[in-house]
């Protein structure tokens, strides 16, 4: 099973606003943190908002930030709702779809994979938090001191 970028961005963001639940970030910090595109963190974090997962505080001194408690942000339903489908093979196509038991194997495993990601929360992953925080602020101070002029 392969995951969208959109699905593995979205867990990022999560992760990133949920190790830093006491205050603002911006979309350029999060998106900075990962070394990925801010362009395309930008529809994630739209998404993100019009769901309802975080919250976005417009203005000078606006950002993002959790819009829920880790808690009540179950991972089997943000994977379903930030991919598209979970078509594994397309069997609509296949001649010997009708007689073929692998549509029902592929199923099954499919609801075996969204079960366990069911079984967990953002809290769940977030149990390290101070840990996460901290290679954020790490990753930050290499950044900084790579671009400083000796």
């Amino acid at each position: 099973m392969k995951l969208t970028l959109f699905t593995d961005y979205s867990m990022r963001v999560l992760l990133y606003l949920g190790a830093r639940p006491e205050r603002l970030c911006s979309i350029g910090e999060v998106a900075k943190a990962y070394r990925i595109s801010q362009n395309h963190l930008m529809k994630v974090v739209n998404q993100l908002v019009r769901s309802g997962y975080i919250e976005s505080v417009r203005g000078r001194f606006g950002g993002i930030r959790i819009g829920m408690p880790p808690e009540e942000i179950n991972i089997g339903a943000l994977v379903r709702h930030t991919e598209d489908g979970f078509n594994l093979v397309d069997c609509g196509s296949c001649v010997v779809a009708p007689a073929c038991g692998m549509t029902g194997v592929l199923k099954e495993a499919l609801g075996a994979f969204l079960a366990v990601l069911d079984r967990y929360t953002l809290a769940d992953l977030l149990t390290k938090r101070s840990d996460l925080a901290s290679l954020f602020n790490h990753r930050a101070f290499e950044d900084a001191a790579a671009t400083k002029p000796l």
